[in-house]
Protein backbone atom coordinates (compact mmCIF):
# COMPACT_ATOMS: atom_id res chain seq x y z
CA UNK A 1 0.00 0.00 0.00
CA UNK A 2 1.28 3.37 -1.00
CA UNK A 3 0.66 6.43 2.32
CA UNK A 4 1.77 9.72 0.70
CA UNK A 5 1.15 13.13 2.99
CA UNK A 6 1.29 16.46 1.85
CA UNK A 7 1.85 19.29 4.30
CA UNK A 8 0.16 17.98 7.21
CA UNK A 9 -0.46 20.56 9.96
CA UNK A 10 -2.00 19.95 13.36
CA UNK A 11 -2.27 21.66 16.49
CA UNK A 12 -3.61 21.90 20.04
CA UNK A 13 -5.48 24.85 20.86
CA UNK A 14 -3.40 27.53 19.74
CA UNK A 15 -0.07 25.57 19.83
CA UNK A 16 1.50 23.94 16.08
CA UNK A 17 2.54 20.69 17.13
CA UNK A 18 3.14 19.09 13.35
CA UNK A 19 4.01 21.94 10.53
CA UNK A 20 3.88 20.67 6.10
CA UNK A 21 4.79 17.28 7.31
CA UNK A 22 5.16 15.10 3.96
CA UNK A 23 6.46 11.86 3.81
CA UNK A 24 6.08 8.52 0.75
CA UNK A 25 6.05 4.97 2.01
CA UNK A 26 5.66 2.89 -0.44
CA UNK A 27 7.26 -0.68 -2.00
CA UNK A 28 6.90 -2.61 1.22
CA UNK A 29 9.13 -0.34 3.22
CA UNK A 30 9.86 -0.10 6.80
CA UNK A 31 9.81 3.55 7.66
CA UNK A 32 10.68 4.76 11.32
CA UNK A 33 9.46 8.42 12.86
CA UNK A 34 12.23 9.57 15.15
CA UNK A 35 12.22 12.38 17.70
CA UNK A 36 12.62 13.89 21.41
CA UNK A 37 9.84 13.62 23.09
CA UNK A 38 7.04 16.10 22.12
CA UNK A 39 8.29 16.47 18.88
CA UNK A 40 4.83 15.09 17.13
CA UNK A 41 5.68 11.57 16.25
CA UNK A 42 2.30 9.89 17.25
CA UNK A 43 0.63 13.06 16.75
CA UNK A 44 1.66 12.62 13.33
CA UNK A 45 0.91 9.16 13.42
CA UNK A 46 -2.33 9.34 15.30
CA UNK A 47 -3.53 11.92 12.22
CA UNK A 48 -2.74 8.59 9.69
CA UNK A 49 -4.75 6.23 11.44
CA UNK A 50 -7.63 8.90 12.07
CA UNK A 51 -7.76 9.38 16.25
CA UNK A 52 -7.02 13.14 15.52
CA UNK A 53 -8.32 15.10 12.21
CA UNK A 54 -5.28 17.68 10.96
CA UNK A 55 -5.55 21.14 10.71
CA UNK A 56 -4.86 21.62 7.08
CA UNK A 57 -2.61 18.91 4.59
CA UNK A 58 -4.01 15.70 2.70
CA UNK A 59 -2.97 11.92 3.89
CA UNK A 60 -3.56 9.58 0.58
CA UNK A 61 -3.65 5.64 1.13
CA UNK A 62 -3.57 4.73 -2.54
CA UNK A 63 -3.58 7.74 -3.80
CA UNK A 64 -7.53 8.33 -2.03
CA UNK A 65 -7.84 11.20 0.25
CA UNK A 66 -8.71 9.23 3.90
CA UNK A 67 -11.26 11.76 4.11
CA UNK A 68 -13.24 10.12 1.14
CA UNK A 69 -12.90 6.21 3.48
CA UNK A 70 -14.97 5.12 5.92
CA UNK A 71 -13.18 4.40 9.05
CA UNK A 72 -14.65 0.79 8.44
CA UNK A 73 -12.57 0.68 5.08
CA UNK A 74 -9.35 2.48 6.62
CA UNK A 75 -9.16 -0.12 8.95
CA UNK A 76 -9.21 -2.98 6.24
CA UNK A 77 -5.76 -1.07 4.23
CA UNK A 78 -4.19 -0.40 7.58
CA UNK A 79 -3.87 -1.48 11.26
CA UNK A 80 -2.35 -0.07 14.56
CA UNK A 81 -0.24 -1.19 16.99
CA UNK A 82 0.13 1.36 19.96
CA UNK A 83 2.16 1.86 22.68
CA UNK A 84 1.79 -0.99 25.72
CA UNK A 85 -0.31 -0.53 28.60
CA UNK A 86 -1.43 -2.85 30.73
CA UNK A 87 -4.97 -4.11 29.68
CA UNK A 88 -7.57 -5.49 32.06
CA UNK A 89 -9.00 -7.05 29.58
CA UNK A 90 -11.68 -9.90 30.65
CA UNK A 91 -11.23 -11.73 27.62
CA UNK A 92 -9.52 -14.92 26.07
CA UNK A 93 -6.75 -13.94 23.93
CA UNK A 94 -8.51 -16.01 20.76
CA UNK A 95 -11.31 -13.52 21.46
CA UNK A 96 -9.10 -10.49 21.68
CA UNK A 97 -7.39 -11.40 18.22
CA UNK A 98 -11.01 -12.58 16.36
CA UNK A 99 -11.62 -8.39 17.11
CA UNK A 100 -9.30 -7.79 14.46
CA UNK A 101 -11.68 -9.62 11.82
CA UNK A 102 -14.59 -6.71 12.78
CA UNK A 103 -13.28 -4.26 9.85
CA UNK A 104 -14.22 -7.06 7.72
CA UNK A 105 -17.57 -8.32 8.97
CA UNK A 106 -21.71 -6.74 9.05
CA UNK A 107 -23.07 -5.68 12.51
CA UNK A 108 -23.59 -8.48 13.94
CA UNK A 109 -22.39 -11.07 12.26
CA UNK A 110 -21.10 -14.08 13.67
CA UNK A 111 -17.43 -15.11 13.27
CA UNK A 112 -16.41 -17.19 10.62
CA UNK A 113 -14.22 -20.96 9.90
CA UNK A 114 -12.28 -18.46 8.12
CA UNK A 115 -11.93 -15.93 10.70
CA UNK A 116 -11.27 -18.61 13.38
CA UNK A 117 -8.39 -20.24 10.97
CA UNK A 118 -7.14 -16.28 10.46
CA UNK A 119 -7.32 -16.04 13.85
CA UNK A 120 -5.11 -19.08 14.41
CA UNK A 121 -2.68 -17.91 12.27
CA UNK A 122 -2.08 -14.71 13.49
CA UNK A 123 -1.62 -16.12 16.98
CA UNK A 124 1.37 -18.86 15.61
CA UNK A 125 2.53 -15.58 13.67
CA UNK A 126 3.42 -14.25 16.94
CA UNK A 127 4.29 -17.50 18.74
CA UNK A 128 1.21 -17.20 21.32
CA UNK A 129 -0.88 -20.24 19.34
CA UNK A 130 -0.61 -22.18 23.00
CA UNK A 131 -1.92 -18.98 25.15
CA UNK A 132 -5.22 -19.37 23.13
CA UNK A 133 -7.68 -20.03 25.66
CA UNK A 134 -5.59 -18.09 28.60
CA UNK A 135 -7.65 -15.13 29.72
CA UNK A 136 -5.60 -11.93 28.48
CA UNK A 137 -5.68 -9.87 31.61
CA UNK A 138 -3.50 -12.73 33.18
CA UNK A 139 -0.34 -12.29 30.95
CA UNK A 140 2.57 -10.83 31.13
CA UNK A 141 3.20 -7.00 29.13
CA UNK A 142 5.46 -8.45 26.38
CA UNK A 143 3.23 -11.34 25.94
CA UNK A 144 -0.38 -8.76 25.81
CA UNK A 145 1.56 -6.64 23.51
CA UNK A 146 1.84 -10.01 20.99
CA UNK A 147 -1.44 -10.99 21.29
CA UNK A 148 -1.98 -7.29 20.43
CA UNK A 149 -0.17 -7.37 17.08
CA UNK A 150 -1.76 -10.65 16.31
CA UNK A 151 -4.96 -8.73 16.54
CA UNK A 152 -3.59 -6.29 13.85
CA UNK A 153 -2.25 -8.96 12.30
CA UNK A 154 -5.96 -10.80 12.07
CA UNK A 155 -7.66 -7.25 10.15
CA UNK A 156 -4.71 -8.78 6.59
CA UNK A 157 -3.93 -5.43 5.83
CA UNK A 158 -1.08 -4.29 3.60
CA UNK A 159 0.18 -1.46 6.38
CA UNK A 160 0.97 -1.96 9.75
CA UNK A 161 0.96 1.59 12.12
CA UNK A 162 3.30 0.94 14.97
CA UNK A 163 3.00 3.64 17.60
CA UNK A 164 5.66 3.54 19.86
CA UNK A 165 4.78 -0.17 20.90
CA UNK A 166 7.68 -1.32 22.53
CA UNK A 167 7.62 1.29 24.98
CA UNK A 168 7.95 -0.01 28.51
CA UNK A 169 8.76 -3.61 27.30
CA UNK A 170 11.98 -5.19 28.34
CA UNK A 171 14.69 -5.94 25.18
CA UNK A 172 13.92 -9.25 24.72
CA UNK A 173 10.42 -8.45 24.30
CA UNK A 174 11.23 -5.46 21.97
CA UNK A 175 13.27 -7.76 19.73
CA UNK A 176 10.84 -10.34 18.96
CA UNK A 177 7.97 -7.97 18.13
CA UNK A 178 9.99 -6.09 16.12
CA UNK A 179 11.38 -9.15 14.36
CA UNK A 180 7.70 -10.23 13.75
CA UNK A 181 6.91 -7.03 12.00
CA UNK A 182 9.56 -6.75 9.55
CA UNK A 183 9.42 -10.15 8.27
CA UNK A 184 5.70 -9.33 7.50
CA UNK A 185 6.98 -8.14 4.05
CA UNK A 186 4.27 -5.20 4.31
CA UNK A 187 4.41 -1.16 4.37
CA UNK A 188 5.15 -0.52 8.20
CA UNK A 189 5.58 3.08 9.81
CA UNK A 190 6.88 3.05 13.25
CA UNK A 191 7.59 5.99 15.50
CA UNK A 192 10.41 4.45 17.31
CA UNK A 193 12.00 6.39 20.82
CA UNK A 194 15.34 4.01 21.10
CA UNK A 195 17.47 4.78 17.77
CA UNK A 196 19.20 1.32 18.34
CA UNK A 197 16.04 -0.03 17.75
CA UNK A 198 15.83 2.05 14.34
CA UNK A 199 18.83 1.54 13.14
CA UNK A 200 18.74 -2.12 13.02
CA UNK A 201 14.82 -2.51 11.43
CA UNK A 202 14.44 0.61 9.66
CA UNK A 203 14.42 1.19 5.24
CA UNK A 204 14.39 4.98 6.20
CA UNK A 205 13.79 7.43 8.79
CA UNK A 206 11.79 10.68 9.46
CA UNK A 207 13.57 12.93 11.63
CA UNK A 208 10.96 15.59 13.79
CA UNK A 209 11.86 18.08 15.87
CA UNK A 210 9.49 21.13 16.99
CA UNK A 211 6.81 19.37 14.52
CA UNK A 212 9.14 19.66 11.45
CA UNK A 213 10.79 17.12 9.58
CA UNK A 214 14.70 18.23 9.67
CA UNK A 215 16.47 15.24 8.23
CA UNK A 216 15.58 11.74 5.79
CA UNK A 217 17.40 9.42 4.31
CA UNK A 218 18.60 5.62 5.45
CA UNK A 219 19.51 5.19 9.18
CA UNK A 220 23.48 5.52 8.05
CA UNK A 221 22.35 8.41 6.50
CA UNK A 222 20.29 9.94 9.59
CA UNK A 223 21.53 9.00 12.52
CA UNK A 224 25.12 10.74 12.51
CA UNK A 225 26.42 12.06 15.78
CA UNK A 226 26.35 15.51 14.10
CA UNK A 227 22.40 14.92 14.21
CA UNK A 228 22.09 13.27 17.55
CA UNK A 229 23.50 16.12 18.95
CA UNK A 230 21.17 18.91 16.92
CA UNK A 231 18.11 17.02 17.57
CA UNK A 232 18.66 15.63 21.02
CA UNK A 233 21.30 17.65 22.43
CA UNK A 234 23.52 14.70 23.04
CA UNK A 235 26.88 13.69 22.33
CA UNK A 236 27.18 10.00 21.15
CA UNK A 237 29.87 7.87 19.30
CA UNK A 238 28.13 6.19 16.00
CA UNK A 239 29.59 2.75 15.06
CA UNK A 240 29.25 0.44 12.52
CA UNK A 241 29.45 -3.51 12.56
CA UNK A 242 31.85 -4.51 10.08
CA UNK A 243 29.80 -8.07 9.56
CA UNK A 244 26.19 -6.88 9.24
CA UNK A 245 26.77 -2.96 8.34
CA UNK A 246 24.48 -2.04 11.17
CA UNK A 247 24.84 0.45 12.90
CA UNK A 248 25.18 1.23 17.05
CA UNK A 249 24.85 4.38 19.28
CA UNK A 250 26.84 4.63 22.10
CA UNK A 251 25.70 7.81 24.22
CA UNK A 252 28.05 10.01 26.60
CA UNK A 253 27.60 10.81 29.65
CA UNK A 254 27.76 14.85 30.48
CA UNK A 255 30.01 14.92 33.54
CA UNK A 256 29.96 18.76 33.72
Amino acid sequence: MHIKTYGVNAKIGDIDILTNINIDVDNKEFVGIIGPNGSGKSTFLKCIYRTLKPHGGTIKLDEVNIDKLSIKDTAKKMAVVSQHNYYDFDFTVKDIVLMGRSPHKKMMERDTEDDYKIMYESLDKVNMLDFKDRIFSTLSGGEQQRIILARALAQKTSCLILDEPTNHLDIKYQLQLMDIVKNLNIEVVAAIHDLNIAAMYCDKIYVLKNGEIVKYGTPKEVLTKELIKAVYEVDAIVNEDSETGLINILFKRNLA
